[in-house]
């Protein structure tokens, strides 16, 4: 006896697969791609995700310079999944860059942003890595280097936009924010925070998102704090860093996120040892709720950034070291030896999505 489900039940059904089996049910039949096309389906099918901490993946790859081989993978962040579902990506709209950056995005989205010969030939890109479409957006007003740091998010009015803040930790001209939004196709440039005179950021720092709010590394006078910028208001706001950290008087900070809360961390160099050192705000805006969560002391240890925390409590993260001028994944515990072994550029959590960039805009 056949049995037929309404399509709201197969709907909720399909929704909560994940996007691998999703996409296959695509070739079924018109029906269940007219269905899964929907951009209701495709939202319904992003929440469920986002609550599901199963359901986190992990994209990392590898840039060498002077060598025209860029591998991008993808793989899930279930430590049993991990080996068996890494998988390499190829580059979007089958271009071959002479050197391109990743930056974190949001709903599953990325941007990419392709350096060429000459600076007219750079492009800028929005791409879904899980369904492998991407679309070229416009460039900015201003040119996109190694101390550039772009952030993509969705505002109250569901519009997804771009901020792009210039690093000039080291002094120098100032160049205004610059915002994109999707919707309307275009960038323009954003007021200044009254006091900051400097933005800590770099190609490989993310512009971490949280309360509707893009936040980075400021300074004034020496004196280091936290950036935001509500990005629904386009106000700018200030969050104190830990008291440890001011202390260090030290210019290798930067925050991120972890958990789901703002996190900071620091590398620093005193007497011979290298110390690596993150601490999560477990209550927002709120200074003595910073908590030191990890500390590690290594000689080689040039850079580390968190990237993830495991259900166990172990933390993944990018370090960059002396030894053998390497740059991979490791754990507390030492190298993580579940993804491929390489000199890796970056890596960003992120979850899975069915939305097209091109139906953005």
């Amino acid at each position: 006896m056949k049995v037929y489900l309404e399509e709201g039940i197969l709907s909720d059904i399909i929704s909560r697969l994940p996007i691998k089996s999703v996409l296959r049910f695509k070739c079924v039949s018109k029906f269940w791609k007219i269905l899964i096309d929907e951009p209701y389906f495709k939202m319904r099918h992003l929440n469920h995700a986002k609550n599901d901490q199963n359901s986190q993946s992990f994209l990392f790859y590898q840039q060498c310079l002077g060598e025209f081989n860029y591998p991008i993978y993808s793989c899930s962040l279930l430590p049993a999944q991990l080996v068996e579902d890494t998988h390499i990506l190829n580059f979007p709209l089958n271009i071959e860059p002479k050197f391109f950056t990743i930056y974190n995005g949001c709903d599953g989205l990325f941007i990419i942003y392709v350096f060429e010969t000459t600076i007219e030939h750079n492009k800028l890109l929005l791409w879904n890595p899980s369904t492998r479409e991407s679309m070229v957006l416009p460039i900015p007003e201003f040119s996109v280097g190694l101390s550039s740091c772009l952030g993509l998010s969705l505002d109250s009015s569901g519009d997804y936009k771009i901020l792009k803040i210039e690093g000039n930790e080291f002094g120098g001209h100032k160049v205004s924010g610059e915002i994109f939004t999707l919707k309307n196709n275009s960038w323009r440039k954003i007021g200044e925070h009254s006091r900051v005179t400097g933005n800590k950021v770099s190609a490989m720092d993310s512009l971490a998102f949280i309360r509707g709010a893009f936040h980075w590394i400021g300074f004034y006078s020496k004196t280091y704090f936290v950036v935001s910028f509500n990005i629904s208001h386009e106000v700018y706001g200030e969050i104190s860093l830990p008291e440890e950290i001011c202390l260090l008087n030290t210019r290798k900070i930067d925050i991120s996120i972890l958990e789901g809360m703002l996190c900071a961390y620091s590398n620093t160099y005193d007497q011979g040892i290298r110390t690596f050192k993150v601490w999560v705000m477990r209550d927002y805006n709120l200074k003595e709720s910073w908590n030191a969560i990890l500390s590690i002391e290594d000689r080689y240890l040039l850079k580390a950034m968190p990237k993830y925390r495991f259900a166990n409590g172990e933390i993944l993260f990018w370090c960059a070291h002396l030894r053998g001028m390497d740059s991979n994944f490791r754990t507390q515990r030492g190298p993580f030896t579940l993804l491929p072994r390489g000199k890796f550029q970056n890596g960003f959590t992120y979850t899975e999505s069915l939305i097209s960039p091109r139906l953005l805009i």
